[in-house]
């Protein structure tokens, strides 16, 4: 081979090998926008740990090879707050965006993504949503820029009442929730999926409540006592279960609670003993799963004197780190494009984003409050008690049709 001939091979070679391993050594900044004061401080607080734990486990091995950084805002719960953390996040560079506390937050967050992205080819953005749970952000308000990896309100109730409608005695329901899309949702689909199951049970009261501002559910434990419910249906979180199931132990009422978030920070303290087989949680995940993540949860414990919840931090490290070694790049169009369909292994078996609407398929799990034993030991906040399962529901049964019809760039 001539001497110029084998330079150019050599150089093609050389170009193949680099283009193979772009992305191998570089550093991935992803601004994680969420509460970090106010009364869902606590909750946004443990999250930004569990993102920076996971960065840490991720960075010592991942299929593309490179570095996860978190860089933290503080949106205190706002729309508007969260819009001014995306620009400082922009400013610095930033091409990966993530949150999840709080559906009217993820709107504007969705939407000003969309637009940056129309307005600046070339810096575009991917938005990472791990816990923003209203469906109609993979149906009709879908986006290509979009992805999720909780599973939406449709999903969870799906699962839910498949539970519910073979408990006979559920009889009257009661729907208590917080007052925005994700409430809601959550009275929607209730409605709906239990007319279509179980067209004898009577839907006795609903109340929507503002979001992250009553400190005192007595009156609401009162109106639930008096409509003669057995049982309330609520996707409140934070603060808002948590002073809920306390007003319930103190306020005397022994009906069961069908939760969302049951398992999050200071819901297991004010639980106590009170709420032992009577309050169920139905999520991805749950404190007894085992092996590699019943691993983590104690390290996590240890670390922090805190209880790893939010199970999508795991789903989008697998899911970022598998996307860019597939695309060869960190690219957010390149790796926007392989997360389409992507189908991976995490902490709750085969999973799959779905190329339709980018909803990640998963199967959930109802768990239920009872005393920590020798078969589920972990105790959240060490309360002695635990969330020990009742039923898994695979991806098929706790899928939900889309109406999504995707705008792709180009």
């Amino acid at each position: 081979m001539k001497p110029v001939v084998r330079l150019v091979a050599a150089s093609v070679l050389m170009a193949c090998a680099m283009g193979a391993y772009a992305q191998k050594g570089e550093t991935v900044k992803i601004a994680w926008i969420d509460p970090l004061s106010g009364l869902m401080g606590p909750v946004g607080n443990n999250q930004v740990k569990s993102f920076q734990f996971f960065a840490e486990k991720f960075n010592q091995n991942n299929p593309a090879g490179v570095k996860f950084e978190v860089v933290p805002f503080d949106n205190k719960l706002s729309p508007a707050e969260s819009l001014n953390n995306l620009k400082a996040a922009l400013d610095q560079g930033v091409r990966y965006v993530t949150q999840g506390n709080g559906s009217s937050v993820a709107a504007a967050l969705i939407d000003a993504i969309d637009k940056h992205n129309a307005r600046n080819p070339g810096k575009e953005v991917i938005y990472l949503n791990h816990s923003a749970v209203d469906p109609d952000f993979t149906n009709s308000k879908c986006n290509y820029w979009h992805f999720r990896f909780d599973a939406d309100t449709s999903m969870k109730i799906e699962a839910l009442t498949t539970y519910m409608k073979d408990q006979p005695d559920i009889k009257k329901v009661y729907l208590l929730n917080q007052n925005y899309s994700h409430g809601q949702q959550v009275v929607k689909y209730a409605k709906e999926n239990l007319a279509r199951k179980r067209a004898d049970v009577q839907i006795v009261g609903e109340d929507l409540h503002p979001l992250a501002q009553v400190r005192d559910f007595a009156p609401y434990i009162a109106k639930i006592k008096a409509s003669g419910a057995d049982t309330v249906i609520t996707g409140n979180w934070g603060s808002d279960l948590a002073l809920l199931v306390k007003a319930a132990n103190e306020g005397g009422y022994n009906g069961k609670f069908y939760t969302y978030y049951a398992g999050v920070t200071g819901t297991p303290t004010a639980l106590g003993t009170g709420g032992a087989g009577r309050v169920y949680q139905v999520a991805y995940n749950h404190y007894n799963m085992g092996g590699q993540m019943g691993q983590w949860m104690t390290e996590f414990q240890t670390k922090f004197k805190d209880d790893f919840y939010t199970g999508s931090v795991i789903h989008i490290y697998n899911a970022l780190s598998e996307a860019m070694a597939k695309a060869k790049s960190t690219d957010p169009v390149k790796v926007a494009a392989a997360m389409e369909g992507l189908k991976f292994k995490s902490f709750n078996g085969d999973v799959e984003i779905r190329k339709a609407d980018h909803q990640l398929q998963q199967p959930l799990y109802l768990s239920v409050w009872q005393k920590a034993d020798a078969k589920y030991p972990y105790s959240p906040e060490n309360t002695g008690m635990t969330l020990a399962p009742v039923k898994t529901f695979e991806s098929y049964v706790s899928s939900t049709p889309t109406s999504c019809q995707m705008k792709r760039p180009g």
